[in-house]
């Protein structure tokens, strides 16, 4: 056991969510600090297995999260906050924007999990997704007494995120009649008309993972979701499963996903409920297939309809941006998926690029993107132009045009296929985080992620207005 005297917490860093406090003052019960980034699925990963085994032990450690920015947009407090919450952080969390703390405490990756005892002293620290998180925080926990004040037993977020009819809703898709709605902090899938009425909801609103009709079946941080007649498909992100959902009768079933992270395998499959998954984003159907942008693994997976099965199609599984043949081409945290013709196109958010793979062959290029931590806002010939964090693509019905929600610099733009260029769309403002996007009944229609809202934008006309979402 290593156990050394730390450092303090950086005096300049924002706080995002509480009141400030020091290591000096917290000591007396043990403390969990976490670097994390908020882009970062892994990230997100191991912030849920801490709020797990808080869950279950309540008010035995104090929990810190340090958010260190990747992007330039998440130099800005409220955005890195919105970031963070979007992955059900309740935590207090500080935005360590210059680096200092990760300098401080010799932090080499994200993420990593820095352990202190009730004396403040280090006890040990897990690097990554791996080690046992349960066993080593268990005892860090053995013989720490629970403070009998209540100011230092727990310090909890300050002005949590309002109560709105939507909770940073991500995934989106649209027919001549109806708009479905991935309302991913509420747990649950919602049709409704293009004007907003809700009409039906799919999924208690609790975070769970039950198949069954309308008011049985339950999900766990909904996001990418794929219509394909008469069945929606969905991305269970927080069940790490593939789920779908019958529009005529309203029963939800499970094709893969085990409830918990894990390494996906190629073949048939036999029990769906021992197939798992890991981080399922992105989605698109064609050719009987489900392809599945899986955020854990940076690889593209298919489900095929008819045979039942999972493939393995491209991505080494490193966090890359490499071109090449299937398993020889690297991804970046795939988010979004959109099929057409032979060709699949992929968002791949940490490489801030836009992909394109060969759906015979599987071969992978990249159409927009100059490497892993080059980003912008720059329009113009693709070898030139820049995005930012993008999480959402759609392709436009009726001409060779791809959307792309640039998330990072709050943007709407569009990519010509075929050479074309970069553009950015007027709006009158600028987009709260937007994380989804569909096109369809003559508009494009926009999850305004960080606002909890859905926008209608009006490429004709320019007109961008808010669907009010009513129950």
């Amino acid at each position: 056991m290593n156990v050394q005297p730390v450092q303090d917490l950086p005096e300049f860093a924002t706080w995002l969510n509480a009141a400030p406090t020091t290591l000096a003052e917290l000591q007396g019960r043990p403390v969990v600090l976490a670097f994390v980034n908020a882009a970062s699925v892994w990230c997100a990963q191991r912030l849920t297995e801490l709020a797990l085994w808080q869950s279950r032990n309540p008010g035995k450690v104090q929990l810190l999260v340090l958010q260190v920015p990747r992007f330039d947009c998440e130099r800005d407090p409220a955005q890195s906050l919105k970031l963070l919450r979007r992955q059900g952080l309740t935590a207090p969390a500080l935005l360590d924007a210059d680096w200092d703390g990760w300098r401080r405490f010799n932090v080499t990756a994200w993420p990593t999990l820095v352990l202190l005892d009730a004396q403040g002293r280090e006890r040990e620290r897990l690097v990554g997704l791996g080690g046992e998180l349960e066993r080593t925080l268990n005892g860090l926990c053995e013989g720490a007494t629970r403070p009998l004040d209540d100011e230092l037993n727990v310090r909890r977020e300050l002005h949590p995120e309002p109560r709105l009819p939507l909770s940073f809703p991500t995934g989106l898709a649209v027919t001549t009649e109806r708009l479905y709605i991935a309302d991913t902090g509420h747990h649950r899938v919602l049709e409704c008309s293009h004007g907003g009425r809700v009409l039906r909801q799919f999924g208690l609103g609790t975070a769970d993972f039950m198949d069954g009709g309308p008011g049985e079946a339950a999900f766990n941080r909904p996001q990418g979701l794929a219509l394909e007649r008469e069945w929606l498909y969905v991305a269970d992100t927080g069940n790490h499963a593939l789920r779908r959902i019958h529009l005529i009768s309203g029963q939800v079933d499970t094709l893969c996903g085990t409830g918990r992270p894990g390494e996906p395998i190629e073949g048939p499959v036999a029990d769906p409920r021992r197939s798992p998954l890991n981080h399922p984003l992105g989605l698109a159907v064609a050719d009987n297939q489900i392809h599945i942008g899986m955020a854990g693994d940076n690889r593209i997976w298919s489900y095929h309809l008819g045979q039942r099965a999972l493939k393995w199609r491209a991505g080494s599984g490193a966090i890359e941006e490499r071109d090449g043949g299937g398993h020889m081409a690297a991804f970046a945290q795939p988010t979004s998926l959109a099929a057409v013709q032979q060709a699949l196109y992929v968002c791949d958010a940490l490489g801030s690029s836009i992909r394109a793979m060969q759906l015979r062959g599987d071969l992978v290029q990249t159409l927009v993107g100059q490497g892993m931590w080059s980003f912008g806002d720059e329009d113009g010939p693709r070898a030139t132009a820049r995005l930012q964090y993008p999480q959402a693509i759609a392709l436009s019905p009726d001409a060779p045009l791809l959307w792309i929600a640039d998330t990072g610099n709050g943007r709407l733009r569009t990519l010509r296929l075929g050479g074309g260029e970069l553009s950015t769309l007027e709006l009158p403002r600028r987009l709260h985080g937007p994380a989804g996007l569909a096109l369809g009944g003559g508009a494009v229609w926009i999850a305004e992620t960080d606002a909890h809202a859905v926008l209608r934008f009006d490429p004709v006309s320019g007109v961008l207005s808010d669907v009010p979402i009513s129950e």
